[in-house]
């Protein structure tokens, strides 16, 4: 808690008028989240609670912290209920310190051997479906006497490029194979494979509350031809309504996903996904299913944990580097996909069993995001369709925090798979609707590239 910040906000002050830790007044560019920013740049950046947690809402996101960072086991009751198949062993395993855990891709090639991957594989027939003893997402892991639904093997690719001025960079790119299928082989031919790595868990809680009808004001006015640019919002079926897509690399989900990332990621059954992930697969004839293993009070405190999070604030603002980064962003036409400023709706949000979190309401915030589909062109097409975007599509990632990623969890690896293996990278993967900021930046003076890294580095 930083009590300085929580009076401030508890006097109705606002979003200028919010003091950092040792009363110094901070500044409006400083607050990434409003009533939600905090003042801290170390490791634990993405995993510290919001300033506006009262002492009973803080007793319950400490429980879900707990919750988020226990190591599951095997077996009945306990707290356990991993498996038999699953992607990690707890929420942190993926998201620790909950960032982005450095994937196994880059530490072993692959799957990995220690329990988790941090990384989904998507897999679907390349007519479109899925395979018969497999779901959606192919599960890397098992528990003892439960096979792996399989192994996946990754290998690269670079290519060496240069910019005007005549700096070399290179990409990478990922190439996908699937061994050690514990059922039917799916000959490569027939098969399409898709690899996400976790996403940071920076902003949730005021992604949650995002106010709807600025998204779709935005989805509307946001055509700009001179640019190739054209966002859209992704309309999907969840809880039985037709809603919009705010989670999610493609905007897929409409709420946080608790309930299915124990399910689909752990192994972990509950009221919303009774049935083990694994149900219907061959080797699961005959084994034990132990019922609702994580109760929707337990998940509703994960989600708290997960709304209630900070926001690390925007550092070194006066910095003059950093002030021509900002300038050469929006030169580069950034911004009109990742859009500086947003607002939340008036009631805030309501978690997955009905608590209402008032605080994150009315709230000025800085994501840098639109949270709208673009199209980024053939090099980042997945050809994965997730409601109504496209393999090609991608919602806008929200850079707050983006910074602080190698402070929290060790590297710069960065896009939906992590190919990028920094921002720099990651500007030059842009194609499609990104093609034109891309082409930009490339265009600037090394110092003003350097700068717009700078500016980056500092949300």
């Amino acid at each position: 808690m930083f009590p300085a910040v929580f009076a401030a906000c508890e006097e109705g002050l606002d979003d200028t008028e919010i003091y950092k830790p040792g009363g110094k007044l901070a500044k409006a560019e400083e607050l990434s989240a409003g009533n939600s920013t905090i003042f801290t740049a170390s490791p634990k950046a993405y995993d510290q609670p919001a300033p506006w947690l009262t002492s009973e809402y803080e007793i319950r996101f400490n429980k879900g912290d707990d919750l988020y960072d226990r190591s599951r086991g095997t077996g009945e009751g306990g707290g356990n209920g991993l498996g038999p198949v699953y992607a990690g062993y707890s929420c942190a395993s993926c998201h620790k310190n909950a960032g982005r855990t450095k994937p196994s891709m880059y530490t072993e090639g692959g799957s990995g051997s220690y329990g988790f991957s941090s990384m989904l594989i998507y897999i679907t027939r390349k007519g479109g479906g899925y395979f018969p003893e497999y779901g959606r997402v192919l599960h890397d892991q098992s528990i003892y006497g439960v096979e792996a639904e399989g192994k996946v093997t990754i290998t690269f690719t670079e290519e060496e490029f240069a910019f005007p001025d005549g700096e070399k960079y290179a990409l990478q790119t990922p190439h996908y194979a699937i061994s050690q299928w514990y059922a039917d082989s799916i000959p490569p031919e027939e098969l399409r494979i898709t690899v996400r790595q976790p996403l940071r868990h920076v902003g949730m809680g005021q992604m949650m509350a995002l106010d709807l009808d600025e998204l779709k004001k935005l989805a509307a006015q946001s055509n700009y031809p001179e640019y190739g640019i054209s966002g859209r919002l992704n309309y999907i079926m969840e809880r039985g309504k037709l809603q919009i897509g705010v989670s999610g690399n493609k905007a897929q989900h409409a709420d946080l996903t608790v309930e299915l990332g124990f399910s689909s990621d752990m192994g972990v059954t509950n009221d919303r996904y009774p049935e083990e992930v694994s149900q219907g697969q061959s080797q699961m004839m005959g084994f034990a299913n132990y019922g609702v293993e994580i109760s929707t009070e337990d998940m509703e405190n994960v989600d708290l944990y997960l709304q209630g999070l900070g926001v690390p604030a925007r550092r070194n603002v006066d910095n003059a580097t950093i002030k021509r980064g900002e300038e050469m962003f929006y030169a580069a036409k950034c911004h009109l996909c990742h859009t500086p400023t947003l607002h939340t709706r008036p009631r805030g949000t309501v978690l997955l069993n009905g608590t209402q979190l008032p605080w994150l309401g009315s709230q000025v915030i800085h994501p840098y995001s639109d949270y709208l589909l673009h199209d980024m062109g053939p090099g980042l097409d997945d050809n994965y369709v997730s409601g109504l975007a496209q393999g090609c599509e991608w919602r806008t990632t929200p850079l707050w925090g983006i910074g602080l990623q190698r402070t929290v969890n060790g590297h710069t690896y960065f896009l939906h798979d992590g190919r990028a293996r920094n921002l720099t990278e990651a500007i030059m993967w842009h194609d499609g609707e990104g093609a034109a900021s891309r082409i930009l930046y490339s265009r600037m003076s090394k110092d003003d590239r350097d700068a717009v890294i700078e500016f980056l580095n500092s949300l």
